[in-house]
């Protein structure tokens, strides 16, 4: 049997948000006017949160406005370099780096599944130990620039699950052969937590609590 350790990382294993706090920290370095940009990034966020855009529209919206349609890989891989050893000095919860360590010692495949972007989620993965990562990719263009596009799926909800089964698919690995621990805080990852063997609720919010005392899921703090 093959034993899977899933995790999502927004909240989750980090204290804070990543999403934002990238785009910030890549503006700030590579470009500081587009933070002049700002209030637009939050007039997208009020469409986002009134349900006139979804989140996919909104990611690339604010990657758009804080990085441009297109940034050049090279440049971008410092910004995502010196973000990931930020996150992972500052932004790790504790109780997350004591179950990661314990399900490695058990044997546990590591898998960071996160509606973030691949493109410095895989970093922040690295720095953690993990094996695989599952994330929302970025569309690169024919000159390699990174565009201010998805490709694919936002690995966020439903998604997260399609994307979950199509990487073990494509790892040889069936469902019927494999042991699978998911931990997420958030509700939307509710169709992973119910696909898991074992599931857990960590730092969860009001509905996710509400949700895992229903189904008798794990309740967790790492705080």
């Amino acid at each position: 049997m093959k034993r899977l350790a899933i995790y999502d990382m927004d909240r989750t294993i980090t204290v804070r948000p990543t999403f934002t706090p990238f785009l910030v920290h890549a503006a700030l370095t590579l470009n500081p006017v587009r933070l002049l940009l700002a209030p637009v990034v939050l007039v997208a966020m009020l469409l986002y949160v009134v349900r006139a855009i979804d989140r996919a529209t909104l990611k690339e919206t604010m990657q758009n406005l804080l990085l441009g349609r297109a940034i050049d890989a090279k440049a971008l891989a410092g910004v995502v370099d010196s973000f990931a050893e930020k996150t992972a000095r500052g932004n790790i919860r504790p109780g997350a780096l004591a179950q990661i360590a314990a399900d490695r010692a058990a044997g546990y495949h590591l898998v960071l599944a996160t509606a973030s972007y691949r493109l410095y989620a895989e970093a922040i993965g690295r720095r953690m130990g993990f094996e695989d990562v599952i994330a929302t990719n970025t569309l690169v263009g024919l000159d390699t620039r990174i565009m201010a596009r998805i490709d694919g799926e936002n690995c966020y909800g439903p998604a997260k699950l399609r994307m979950v089964t199509a990487w073990m698919k494509t790892m040889g690995v069936a469902r019927e052969g494999a042991v699978i621990r998911f931990y997420s805080d958030h509700v939307s990852d509710a169709p992973v937590l119910a696909f898991a063997d074992e599931a857990f609720a960590v730092n969860a919010h009001g509905p996710l609590q509400k949700l895992a005392r229903n189904m008798k899921w794990n309740i967790v703090d790492w705080s």
